[in-house]
C-alpha cells in the first residue's frame, strides 16, 4: 500500500524543466518511491494523485515504452504505480485511474458532474411508444428483465423493483470515474461519464458516452474501431467491433457485436450475437443471433433465436403508431426473407417461412413450422420435433457458451424437452383433438388462431407429440433409476418419490431459465410485499436453477401417474416396463427421423453445383471432398451411437427390472 506525499522542491523544479505546468504544485501529492524523471510536457489541475513509473510496456510490432505521463493535461485525477498515459489531445479529469493501465492517443476522457454510469438508464424495451421502460444496471438478469418486461399488471411489483434498481444507480453515483488495473485505451475519441472495469481493451472507439464497462481478468472486454455507445451497460466478456452503434442498451455476458450492426433501445443477454443489421425495442434473451444485412427484429422477445437474411417483423400499422409487439419462444428460427407482422405470438422451436400478416399466435403448438402459402399462414405441427437442425442447435448451445466471467449472471437452461415444452405439446394434442371433433376427423383443413393446418398435419402432429411426451416421461424415470440400487417395487417406489413438493402445475420460462411458475409466483409475492434485495432475487434465480432436476422431477412423475391411471403407491412392475419400452421406442423413432432427414443433406441435390465441368461421377468425388460421406459425417455417427447407446441403456433398466419378483 503507498504512502503519499507531497513533491520536494527539487522534483517540481525537474517537472518543470520536462515542460510540465500546475495550477497549484501544492495539491499534487505522489507515491513514496515517485521519481519525476518519466512525466514531462504535462499540465497538472486540481488534485492530483500520482504512483510510480517503473514498468515497460511492449507494444505489437516489438516496441517498448516507459511507463509515466507525457503530452496530457489532468484533472482531479489519481493515477496508480505503472501507468502509461500519452498524447492526450484534451485532457482527462475526475478520474481514478489503475496499475498497469496504457492511455494513448485519446482525445478526451472525463466524467461530468455527477455520473450513475449509465446505471438507471430506461430503455423502451419492446414498445416504442413506451409502458414497458427497464432501467439498466450492471447486475441485470435476463430473469428479472423478463419480469420487469411482462408482469405490468402487478404496478406494486413493478414499482418496488424499480425503486431498487433507482437506489442502486444513486450508490453508484459519483463525480469521480474509474478506469481498471491492466486496462488499454488506444488512439479513441471521447470517453464521456464511462466506468471501465479491470483489463478492458478499447481500440479506435470513436465515443463512449454514459455507460459501465463491467470487464475482469477472466472475461475482459473488447471495444473496437469506430464503435459508438450512449447510454449502456456492457457485461463481461461483451465484444463490441467494426463501427457498430449501441445507445440505450445493456449487453450481457458473452455477446458480440459488429460489422457495423445497429442498436436501439435494447436488450442483449448471455451470448447473443449481432452482426450487420439492426435492433430496436428488443428484448434479446440468451443466444439470440442476427448476423446478416437487412436483417431487422424490432419490438420483440426472442430467446435461442436464430434469424435469417432479410428477417423483418413490423410493430406498425399506421393507425396509432409504433405500439405493437411480439414473442417468438425459445429456438424460433426465421428464414431468410421471413416476415411477422405484431402483434402476434410463435411457439417455441418453430420455423417460420415466409410473410405471415393474419397475428397468429401458435404458443401452444410447439416445434411447429409457420410456412406461407399464397398469403396464408399454414402450420405443420410438431415436424420440427424430427428435424436434423433442431437437434443440432440443441447440441450447439451449450458449446458456445462464451461466457469466461465465474459469476454468471444469467442461469440458462439448454434443454430440448423440458416441462415448459411438454405442458406445451400436452395443450397441443388437446387443441388437435378438439379441432378434429369439432370440424370432423375428415376435414382437409383446420383453422386455428389465424392459421391453417392440414389434415395430414394435424394427425402427424398427434404422433409426434405423443412420442416427444413419451420421450421427456422415459427420460425422467429412467434418469432417476439408472444409477439408483433396488431389489424390490417398494425400494423402486421409495427411489421415486419426490425430493420436493415443488414442481407441480404449470412452468415457465423466463428467457432462459426454466421454473415451475409457483416458485415465480412466490418470489413477486416477496417482493411485492418488499422481502428480498437486488442480490436476493438473483440468489433466487440461481437456486430454482440449480433444483430444475428436483422439480423437474415431481412435475414428471405427476404427468406419469396420469398416464398410468394410478397413484405411485400402486404402479406395478409393468407400468414401469411399459413406460420404459414406450421410451426406447419414442428414442429410437425419433433419432431415425432425424437420420432421414440429415441423409437429405447428402442426396442429389445437395450435389448441385459441385464438379462443375465434369460428369456425375466427378461430381459426387468432389461433393464427397468438401462435405465427407454421409456414413462418417460426425453429426450422423452421433445419431447412430446415440440410438445405440439409449436402446442399450433401456435393456439394461429393462433387464434390472425383469429381476424383481
Amino acid at each position: 500500500m503507498n504512502t503519499y506525499r507531497l513533491l520536494t522542491v527539487a522534483e517540481i523544479g525537474i517537472l518543470k524543466q520536462q515542460g510540465c505546468t500546475a495550477d497549484d504544485w501544492n495539491r499534487i501529492k505522489v507515491a513514496d518511491g515517485f521519481l519525476p524523471a518519466h512525466v514531462d510536457n504535462v499540465r497538472f489541475s486540481g488534485d492530483i494523485q500520482l504512483g510510480v513509473f517503473e514498468r515497460e510496456f511492449e507494444l505489437p510490432g516489438g516496441l517498448k515504452v516507459h511507463s509515466g505521463i507525457s503530452h496530457a493535461t489532468l484533472h482531479n485525477c489519481i493515477v496508480a504505480d505503472d501507468v502509461r498515459i500519452y498524447n492526450v489531445h484534451n485532457y482527462i479529469a475526475n478520474y481514478e485511474i489503475g496499475s498497469n493501465t496504457c492511455i494513448e492517443n485519446v482525445n478526451a476522457i472525463l466524467v461530468d458532474g455527477v455520473s450513475s454510469f449509465g446505471n438507471g438508464v430506461k430503455v423502451a424495451v419492446m414498445n416504442e411508444g413506451g409502458g414497458r421502460e427497464i432501467p439498466i444496471f450492471d447486475g441485470l438478469s435476463a430473469h428479472l428483465a423478463y419480469v420487469l418486461t411482462l408482469y405490468r399488471h402487478r404496478p406494486r411489483l413493478i414499482e418496488n423493483l424499480q425503486k431498487m434498481i433507482d437506489d442502486y444507480a444513486r450508490e453508484q453515483s459519483s463525480a469521480m470515474g474509474r478506469i481498471g488495473c491492466n486496462v488499454r485505451i488506444l488512439n479513441c475519441g471521447s470517453i464521456k461519464n464511462v466506468r471501465i472495469g479491470d483489463f478492458a481493451c478499447i481500440v479506435g472507439a470513436s465515443i463512449l458516452k454514459n455507460g459501465s464497462i463491467n470487464s475482469n481478468e477472466y472475461a475482459p472486454v473488447h471495444i473496437g474501431s469506430g464503435v459508438k455507445c450512449n447510454d449502456f451497460i456492457l457485461s463481461s466478456g461483451v465484444e463490441i467491433t467494426d463501427s457498430t452503434l449501441v445507445s440505450h442498451c445493456f449487453v450481457g455476458q458473452g455477446c458480440i457485436m459488429g460489422k457495423h450492426y445497429s442498436a436501439l433501445d435494447s436488450l442483449f443477454f448471455s451470448n447473443c450475437q449481432g452482426m450487420h443489421g439492426e435492433a430496436t425495442a428488443i428484448f434479446a434473451g440468451p443466444y439470440t443471433v442476427s448476423h446478416h444485412k437487412s436483417s431487422l427484429l424490432i419490438a420483440g422477445m426472442f430467446s435461442f433465436l436464430n434469424a435469417g437474411s432479410g428477417s423483418n417483423q413490423s410493430n406498425h400499422m399506421y393507425k396509432l403508431g409504433p405500439i405493437h409487439q411480439g414473442v417468438a419462444e425459445r429456438g424460433a428460427k426465421t428464414t431468410s426473407d421471413s416476415y411477422l407482422l405484431w402483434p402476434a405470438k410463435v411457439g417455441a422451436f418453430t420455423l417460420v417461412m415466409g410473410r405471415h400478416t393474419k397475428h397468429s399466435d401458435t404458443s401452444d403448438l410447439p416445434f411447429s413450422y409457420l410456412i406461407e402459402n399464397a398469403t396464408e399462414s399454414f402450420l405443420v405441427p410438431a415436424v420440427n420435433l424430427r428435424s436434423v437442425g433442431t437437434i443440432r442447435d440443441a447440441q450447439k448451445w451449450p458449446k458456445r457458451d462464451n461466457r469466461k466471467d465465474p459469476n454468471k449472471i444469467d442461469q440458462i437452461n439448454f434443454n430440448l424437452l423440458s416441462p415448459y415444452t411438454i405442458q406445451k405439446m400436452w395443450r397441443g394434442i388437446e387443441i388437435l383433438q378438439e379441432l378434429q371433433r369439432i370440424s370432423g376427423e375428415n376435414s382437409e383443413q383446420y383453422i386455428y388462431q389465424n392459421c391453417r393446418i392440414r389434415n395430414s398435419s394435424l394427425r402427424k402432429g398427434l404422433a409426434l407429440y405423443e412420442i416427444g411426451i413419451a420421450k421427456f416421461l422415459g427420460n425422467s424415470l429412467i434418469s432417476r433409476l439408472e444409477t439408483a440400487t433396488y431389489d424390490s417395487l417398494d425400494e423402486i417406489r421409495r427411489i421415486l418419490r419426490p425430493d420436493t413438493e415443488t414442481g407441480k402445475g404449470e412452468w415457465s420460462d423466463l428467457a432462459g431459465l426454466i421454473v415451475p411458475k409457483s416458485e415465480v409466483l412466490k418470489l413477486l409475492n416477496r417482493l411485492e410485499q418488499n422481502e428480498l434485495s437486488l442480490e436476493d432475487v438473483q440468489a433466487c434465480f440461481v437456486d430454482m436453477h440449480r433444483h430444475y432436476y428436483s422439480y423437474e422431477w415431481t412435475w414428471a412423475l405427476e404427468k406419469l401417474q396420469l398416464r398410468w391411471g394410478k397413484t405411485l403407491e400402486h404402479v406395478t412392475l409393468d407400468d414401469l416396463k411399459h413406460t420404459v419400452e414406450e421410451w426406447k421406442h419414442s428414442v429410437v423413432a425419433l433419432d431415425k427421423m432425424v437420420y432421414e432427414d440429415a441423409k437429405k443433406e447428402f442426396n442429389l441435390n445437395s450435389q448441385t453445383g459441385f464438379g462443375v465441368d465434369g460428369d456425375a461421377e466427378q461430381r459426387y468425388l468432389d461433393f464427397e471432398q468438401v462435405r465427407g460421406s454421409f456414413e462418417s459425417n460426425p453429426f450422423v455417427m452421433a445419431v447412430l451411437n446415440h440410438i445405440r447407446e439409449k436402446s442399450a441403456l433401456g435393456d439394461r433398466v429393462l433387464e434390472h427390472l425383469n429381476r424383481i419378483r
